[in-house]
């Protein structure tokens, strides 16, 4: 168990891989949460909440509905087509799994390894807004990749809020299966715009150096 300083709150004990990610007490909520960045993912078998904030990126939500084990991924770009190390396997740190194809397969392989069954997988999916002007729509391309890999994995999408133009925090809770959403439709979109620019230049810049994660949304 660990000790929330902010709340003094005893949070359950993450899955072994899972330490790096920021968790405390929701004290609106009163339950442990984690929250995930770009290119995190976190897995939970304790009841607890994940949040994040998405824009043109992807968060897929995956648990076993009969077990209540389940997490949540958060990705920017579809997929890392080139050859790059199994490093991804070992830490939920690397790089490849800011891609969604990396993404996808460790939330899955987590979830399984923690005791779920894929016969009895729940998906939903959220993001992918239009957030960035003048650029390629990177979050339909999110949209497409996500339901193309599900189609393969012959998983289906219960729930679905993607597309449109505003950036959304999602709050997950695995062991229910609910979800909470929130359309940030006074959030300045050229901050935004700004954040997504910046970490789409820092995953060109250090693709293939396998540095750690970025905390920039």
């Amino acid at each position: 168990m660990v000790l929330s300083s902010s709340a003094q709150r005893v949070l359950p004990t993450p899955i072994e891989g899972f330490d790096h990610i920021n968790r405390y007490w929701d004290r609106t909520m009163n339950l442990p949460a984690a929250k995930i960045l770009p290119g995190e993912l976190y897995v939970s078998v304790a009841g607890e909440m994940i949040v994040t904030v998405l824009g043109s990126c992807i968060a897929v939500c995956i648990r076993d509905k009969r077990k209540g084990i389940g997490g949540m991924n958060h990705f920017m770009l579809p997929e890392e087509t080139e050859n790059s190390s199994d490093a991804w396997r070992d830490s939920m740190q690397g790089v490849s799994t800011r891609y969604g194809n990396w993404a996808m397969e460790c939330l899955i392989n987590e979830i399984l390894k923690s005791g779920g069954e894929k016969k009895h997988l729940e998906v939903k999916v959220f993001g992918g807004g239009k957030v960035l002007n003048n650029m390629t729509n990177i979050g339909a391309k999110n949209i497409e990749f996500v339901h193309r890999f599900l189609s393969s994995e012959n998983l289906s999408i219960t729930a679905e809020d993607t597309g449109d133009i505003y950036p959304r925090k999602v709050l997950y809770f695995p062991d229910t299966g609910a979800v909470k959403i929130r359309k940030l439709k006074k959030t300045h979109n050229a901050t935004i715009e700004r954040r997504e620019k910046e970490y789409i230049d820092q995953l060109s810049s250090e693709k293939g150096q396998g540095s750690g994660s970025v905390e920039l949304f």
